[in-house]
Formats: C-alpha cells, structure tokens, sequence
C-alpha cells in the first residue's frame, strides 16, 4: 500500500523555498512512499524530483487559468498559464494527463477556480481535492465532497505544502498503482486522512514569494 500526499510544492514554486531533497528526507521520516510534486507554473522541479526520489513520484502542475486554478497529473511538459479552463484541460489530455481539481469551492484564495467554471468543466474532471490541508473551513471541503459524489468524480487530498512541517497533513492511504488510469483505480479505492495545517502556514509561503521577488529584481 502507498501513503499518498497528492499536493506538495517545491523551490520551483514562487511561493516556496523548500529544496528536492529536503522534501524527499521528510516523506521519508514520515513514510510517505507516493507524492505529487505540483508547483505553481512548471514541472521542473517535479521532473528532477522524479529522477532522485526513492519513492513513487507523479509529476505534476498548477496551471492558472482565466478562471484559477487546474492541475494537471501525470505531465511530461509545463503548460502555460493564462488559458481557459477548457484549452487547459485540451492541453492536459494532450499529454496524457488527469485533470485535477485543487483547493475547490474555496472563498478566500484568489487562486481558487471559479464555480461556475467548475460546473462547465465538470464531466471531464477525474479527481477533486476533498480534503487539501489548507483550507481553512471545512464548509469548503463538504461541498468539494458532495460535488464529486453527485457528478462521480474521484476524491482526492493533499498537504498543499509549502514548508516541510506541512507535508503529510492531508494524505490518502491507497494500492499502488501503473500509470494514470491505474491511480485513478487505486485512488478510488482510498482512505483519506488528515487535519488543517492553519492559517499561520500562509504567512511563510507569502514570505518566500516576496524574498523570491526580490531576488529576481536584484539578479534581474
């Protein structure tokens, strides 16, 4: 069986500084043998995490859209930001990839994808985040269950780390699996577990993006 963290971001996000290897020692230390890599805006990071990790690891990205946030699963190569959600989700299925639905129905990030585009994209969602650490209400995570229950899609959890204390928050207990379609079967049969990393933890990802952003203007 995997102990599976289906949202964790690196140094390649803006908006964190934690280093490959960092985040490979802690899911060993917490025995989490499965990990989705989803940085905001590449796969980069994702796909040298793929290369070094001892452990299952699915490449992964955050890509926003017009409307917020979609993520693709199972990527070979980073999608642009700035489309529809619906030539989002074309550009992911080119690939081969599942789309997934981060953070849903959530009120207080911006970054959240919008409900109506939720709706109009819903048939072709594989997998929604029902449990991501960090959202602060459960409201929001009751909704996201009751959506993917009435349209079938698969649920799905996830620290969304962006520090190394967080990772492991929100994880899902499932079989192993052989590519995309074998996740979405072994995810369907999972266990999810977790609890609400808190609204603190926002405070050092808004710290690393604002260092990261004045590193930039000064190598810039």
């Amino acid at each position: 069986m995997l102990k599976a963290d289906l949202h964790i971001h690196s140094e390649y996000s803006t908006d964190c500084d934690t280093p490959l290897e960092k985040i490979i020692q802690r899911c060993q230390e917490l025995e989490i043998n499965c990990i989705v890599v989803a940085d905001h805006g590449t796969v980069e990071g994702a796909l040298k995490m793929q290369k070094i990790a001892p452990f299952t690891v699915i490449v992964a990205e955050e890509i926003m859209t017009t409307e917020g946030e979609i993520m693709g699963m199972f990527l070979q190569e980073t999608i642009p930001k700035g489309f529809t959600p619906q030539e989002t989700v074309k550009r992911i299925r080119e690939q081969g990839g599942l789309v997934n639905i981060p953070h849903p129905f959530e009120r207080i990030r911006g970054s959240a994808l919008k409900d109506r585009a939720i709706q109009e994209i819903a048939a072709q969602i594989d997998l929604m985040e029902v449990l991501n650490a960090r959202t602060p209400f459960p409201a929001n995570s009751n909704k996201a269950k009751e959506f993917a229950e009435e349209h079938g899609i698969i649920p799905g959890a996830g620290s969304d780390a962006h520090t190394l204390s967080e990772i492991g928050n929100a994880y899902v207990i499932m079989p192993e699996f052989n590519g995309p379609q074998e996740f979405l079967k072994a995810l369907s049969h999972g266990k999810i577990y977790g609890k609400r990393s808190g609204l603190t933890v926002r405070l050092f990802s808004t710290w690393a993006k604002v260092k990261n952003q004045l590193l930039r203007r000064k190598n810039g």
